[in-house]
């Protein structure tokens, strides 16, 4: 039978967990760490699926859907995943829905049926780059970065791409205005080079100067208290030395991850996840912080023992919050495009005993 962690219960627990003392009321993202650190003491990972709440392998929800109730992952193991994620991708430019096609005013309903139904979410961010006008992937010049710091001059007009997604975060709140608490991982994958704020296209100086900006100007200017700040590197070649250089600091970041996909064989794949699982791990030592592995998955998952023999085995061993395995495409053209089972997937029946882990959390029903 699926053990599900009580996640709705410990939330509720940490509303006394608060300063009691008068002079500060504990902010969305204090409770939220402290949640996630209750599950890591406890020895529990959580699991999550991007996009699960949107679509799934062969359906997709309506614009200005009114209820969240369609999973891949709950009609294969009968409960939706811990941990929920997202892409804020064309919030920057006002646009109605992301670069994955999925409605704004659908992600932020679904954000908050999610937290609701005792989940957790998170957003990544793949902006446009401001400098050429092309998408994320763009690497056509190595002054972007620079373009939008101060006194670049791109700095003005990319400001208020980040009021944009400042607007949307702060936005995300449940019928009675509570502010639901968000893990917020921007400038990833910043140790490869497929990305303008990647490894060869800024300095190491511009990357931190960036992280900082985008933190002082949401926490200390828009005063955002939902906000749990993550740091993921990617996993390829990942050394101790490459892990620290970016870092931007103990005070502006609350958990360590990175991204790790399976390309070859699983051989490879586990190796990969151990030398960056011990890398962040080796990192992690006097600090203290969340750890998790933020975004990974083998597209198509040809292994009917994925799950248990290759994923859980790689991650059972460390104390992580959580791991996220990418999305399930709907488009018609990328029906190979998918990270977690559907029903009559060859590794469905593994997932489900996956998820039953005494170990491994889904969301409540």
């Amino acid at each position: 039978m699926k053990r599900i962690f009580a996640i709705a219960a410990i939330a509720a627990a940490m509303v006394s967990c608060g300063d009691t003392t008068g002079y500060k009321e504990t902010t969305p993202a204090e409770k939220l760490v402290m949640h996630l650190e209750m599950l890591v003491d406890a020895d529990k990972i959580m699991y999550g699926h991007q996009d699960d709440l949107m679509y799934g392998h062969s359906w997709k929800i309506e614009d200005g859907a009114k209820e969240f109730v369609k999973s891949d992952v709950k009609d294969v193991c009968g409960a939706y995943p811990g941990v929920y994620g997202m892409d804020l991708g064309g919030i920057e430019l006002g646009w109605e829905a992301n670069l994955d096609k999925n409605d704004f005013d659908n992600m932020r309903a679904s954000a908050v049926a999610h937290h609701e139904r005792g989940g957790i979410v998170t957003f990544s961010w793949h902006p446009r780059n401001p400098l050429t006008g092309g998408d994320a992937w763009d690497v056509s010049s190595k002054e972007v970065v620079a373009s939008i710091l101060p006194g670049g001059e791109k700095h003005e007009y990319f400001m208020g791409w980040l009021s944009n997604a400042a607007d949307f975060l702060g936005s995300i709140k449940t019928a009675d205005g509570e502010l639901v608490p968000v893990i917020w991982r921007p400038w990833h994958e910043h140790t490869g080079s497929w990305f303008w704020w990647g490894q060869d296209l800024c300095t190491t100086e511009q990357y931190k100067a960036l992280w900082q900006m985008t933190y002082d100007y949401m926490e200390k200017e828009r005063g955002l208290e939902n906000l749990v700040w993550a740091y993921s590197p990617g996993a390829g070649g990942l050394t101790p030395e490459l892990f620290a250089e970016r870092y931007p600091g103990d005070g502006i970041v609350d958990m360590l991850g990175f991204d790790c996909y399976q390309y070859s064989t699983d051989e490879v794949y586990m190796a990969d996840m151990k030398n960056a699982l011990d890398v962040m791990a080796a990192f992690n030592q006097g600090r203290g912080k969340l750890m998790a592995v933020t975004e990974t998955g083998y597209e198509g998952i040809p292994n009917p023992q994925w799950w248990t023999k290759v994923l859980y085995e790689s991650v059972k061993d460390y104390p992580i919050a959580y791991v996220l395995t990418w999305r399930n495409a709907c488009d018609a053209h990328m029906q190979h495009h998918y990270y977690a089972p559907f029903p009559g997937q060859v590794s469905a029946d593994d997932f489900k005993a996956f998820a039953s882990q005494k170990d491994i959390v889904m969301a409540l029903f």
